[in-house]
């Protein structure tokens, strides 16, 4: 692995996704892309006695799935790579209880699907480990009792709010060839521009997404056309037209090539607000709908950009700006390259 630039990783070693797998609740599954995901829920509660444990049973169930379709048992995976939104990400504590993998926790709030890939990537390419277990999750009930109102006190709220997304992704990255290549990664900063409300969170991750992007092409030396979509995570109907007006602004203009994965989770007649977000928010749609387009030969090279809020509630009480961050992976297709 080499830098590119100020904070590109350029990977030496040729590596892969050697599997995937996507798990969403009822209104991802009733969304555009339901048919795409390997296993859906119909009610928020996935079988389970409250909340955490849906969401803990959304990543376990992910990561079975992800471990049966490339032909892995735990014990073949050298190590775990999770987060999601809970306090002290207890979701992966606990389903490294579970499943009893050497385990890192890492949090970068919605952006972790891109920062533990990123990190699975690195690991790997430095020798460090064969295969890495990559899995994020979210639960929009989990996440409104953390961050905003319990589901049950039926909270009013405007228009720029985003829905977190219930679901859970998980990938094997190692060595071993497949469709899917993870060429480079850009690591982001953490940005703050002054927005205080928890409540538009488009605004707030914007200027991120728009810097770490901005830093992989100057990296990079590409233009946005070297990619056939440029994918951020979180920023739906709010920070979507913000993003790609700071980019103009530095002349790179997305606007024929990029994609948010919180307007591609759900349909614009669903009760949604602005979009979807939450750590599932880029994983479901990556996992269960992008690489299966790579596979198809509908797209060659993506350049995904998953966004976060670094921000509790007791920050914002106490009047506090939000700080964002955002981290970017390359993805490209290989031709011949296996069936996961």
């Amino acid at each position: 692995m080499k830098l590119t630039g100020k904070q590109t990783w350029t990977f030496s070693k040729p590596l892969y996704i050697t599997s995937s797998a996507a798990v969403v609740g009822p209104e991802e599954a009733a969304g555009p892309l339901g048919d795409q995901y390997d296993l859906s829920f119909d009610e928020l509660h996935c079988g389970q006695d409250n909340w955490e444990l849906a969401e803990r049973h959304l990543m376990e169930q992910a990561i079975n799935i992800c471990l049966e379709k490339g032909s892995k048992q735990a014990s073949d995976i050298d190590l775990f790579l999770s987060g999601d939104l809970i306090n002290q990400t207890v979701i992966a504590n606990y389903t490294a209880r579970q499943n009893q993998i050497p385990f890192l926790g890492m949090f970068g709030a919605c952006s972790t699907s891109m920062e533990t890939l990123a990190v699975a990537s690195a690991l790997i390419d430095g020798e460090f480990a064969n295969n890495v277990l990559t899995a994020v999750s979210s639960h929009n009930a989990t996440a409104e009792r953390q961050f905003r109102y319990p589901t049950e006190y039926g909270g009013q709220k405007p228009d720029s709010a985003t829905y977190t997304v219930t679901g859970a992704g998980a990938s094997i990255v190692s060595t071993t060839p497949s469709p899917i290549k993870i060429t480079s990664a850009t690591i982001g900063r953490v940005m703050d521009l002054g927005i205080s409300d928890p409540f538009d969170m488009g605004s707030a991750m914007a200027p991120a997404a728009a810097d770490t992007i901005a830093t992989h092409l100057k990296d990079t030396g590409r233009s946005p056309d070297y990619y056939d979509m440029i994918a951020t995570g979180d920023l739906s109907a709010v920070g979507t037209p913000i993003l790609l007006e700071l980019l103009k602004e530095q002349n790179y203009d997305l606007t024929a090539n990029h994609q948010d994965c919180g307007l591609l989770v759900y349909r614009p007649d669903q009760p949604v607000f602005a979009g979807g977000s939450g750590c599932a928010c880029s994983a479901v749609v990556t996992y269960g709908h992008l690489l299966k387009e790579m596979k198809a030969g509908n797209l060659k090279r993506i350049f995904v950009v998953a966004t976060g809020a670094l921000m509790n509630p007791i920050m914002i009480q106490q009047k506090e700006s939000i700080p964002t961050i955002a981290h970017g992976v390359v993805l490209e297709a290989v031709s011949g390259g296996g069936n996961q």
